[in-house]
């Protein structure tokens, strides 16, 4: 029987990935500071150390640091450790085993236009810490040979990230946008995890996975509020105050070690550009996703959607 490892696996991402894995009739090892959903139980610390990856025919890499921390602060540096040395120490471990990176779209540069964004689209320039971070890490797993996934704004069942700041800002009703509506890729976890199971058997190099349409920003986000029991109406606030704003509550934050700003550029820049990635390249190796939003807010709204969770990805 074929035997995956999976790091991270107590995370959003990785238990998603382990519990498919095991429905699909693989052994899982769980690699991580916790145990997973399924599976056996390896211990690691990304930020230490080589992990044991057991009798694993093949390794998906999911443990990471997230979050957005102000730039030159320790939580930069933890998610350096992580990101890039954590992967470093995977990849040596991994030997000759194939393995599957968990990376990010934020690691692409800003677009510029509204054409999709394809894996040959430029990775510089990003806009927080986890993008440098992920970037950095992605290059050296590119460079192993591995398969690397550029999923965008993953959401499902058990998100720590997305929905949560999304319900957190909400005020009085209202939620404020900055900027005009927008299409935007997103990615559901459940499309995610079929990808990291398929891609094992992919020619190495850069994969964009995201639902199979892109989304209207206002309508998408009225439509997730609703679901999760807080409907809201949408204002919007010229892109270039919300980036005033959030630059003010960074420099505070900066006085505050230890706290992530309530608004961030990143933030700003994630919801005011239209982002569309472009899945061909995933598609021709017979790849399509089969899940989308309205599948998951219809499981929301009957109660089958899954808690949302504070766990982060890191293991």
């Amino acid at each position: 029987m074929t035997t995956v490892a999976v790091t991270g696996a107590s995370g959003f991402c990785g238990s998603r990935i382990a519990a498919l894995a095991a429905e699909r009739g693989l052994e899982v090892v769980c690699v991580g500071r916790r145990p997973g959903p399924v599976g056996r139980h390896l211990p690691w610390d990304a930020r230490h150390g080589e992990p044991d990856l057991g009798d694993a025919d093949f390794v998906v890499h999911c443990a990471a640091a997230v979050g957005d921390p102000v730039p030159g602060s320790p939580a930069e540096a933890g998610m350096r450790a992580v990101n890039v040395g954590g992967t470093t120490r995977l990849l040596r471990a991994a030997g000759d085993r194939p393995v599957v990176w968990m990376s990010s779209a934020s690691v692409y540069a800003p677009p510029v236009g509204d054409r999709p964004i394809t894996e040959d689209h430029p990775v510089r320039g990003q806009l927080n810490a986890y993008g440098r971070t992920k970037a950095e890490g992605e290059a050296r797993a590119l460079a192993s040979g591995a398969v690397v996934l550029r999923p965008r704004a993953v959401y499902g069942p058990g998100d720590p990230h997305l929905v949560p700041r999304l319900l957190s800002r909400v005020r009085r009703g209202r939620l404020l946008l900055p900027g005009g509506d927008v299409l935007l890729s997103l990615t559901s976890v459940d499309n995610l995890a079929d990808a990291a199971l398929r891609a094992v058997g992919w020619p190495p190099g850069a994969y964009n996975i995201a639902d199979p349409v892109p989304y209207p920003r206002d309508r998408t986000i009225r439509a997730v509020l609703t679901a999760h029991g807080t409907p809201a109406g949408i204002g919007r606030l010229p892109v270039s105050v919300a980036r005033s704003v959030a630059g003010a509550a960074e420099r505070v934050a900066r006085l505050r070690p230890g706290r992530e700003p309530w608004l961030t550029r990143y933030a700003v820049e994630q919801l005011a550009r239209g982002v569309v990635l472009d899945v061909t390249r995933a598609e021709r190796r017979g790849w399509r996703a089969p899940h989308t939003l309205a599948d998951h807010l219809a499981a929301v709204a009957s109660g089958r959607g899954g808690a949302l969770s504070p766990r982060p990805d890191r293991s």
